[in-house]
């Protein structure tokens, strides 16, 4: 029987890639987990490497913002460290 206050087994098979931005110097920022979109690496590839990335991990790809978890210090990622001042 299954645990249900147990967390899900991680499935490292599902790959999971939200677009971030498609910068003006041919860079494209993106978000890359493995498992659980909660969880995730930033990154920034060039166009042709992101997409052979894309390719190569046969990404599921996230549409949309990531959604908001709340208000928390730890609550923050590296892009949005460069467009704000911390507390």
């Amino acid at each position: 029987m299954i645990d249900p206050t147990s967390p899900p087994p991680v499935d490292v098979s599902r790959k999971y890639v939200r677009l971030v931005e498609r910068r003006a110097d041919g860079l494209v920022e993106f978000e890359f987990s493995i498992s659980d979109p909660a969880l995730f690496v930033e990154m920034l590839l060039p166009a042709a490497a992101y997409e052979e990335f894309c390719l190569t991990n046969r990404v599921i790809l996230l549409e949309g913002e990531r959604p908001a978890e709340g208000e928390d210090d730890f609550n923050w990622s590296l892009r949005e460290a460069t467009h704000q001042r911390f507390r």
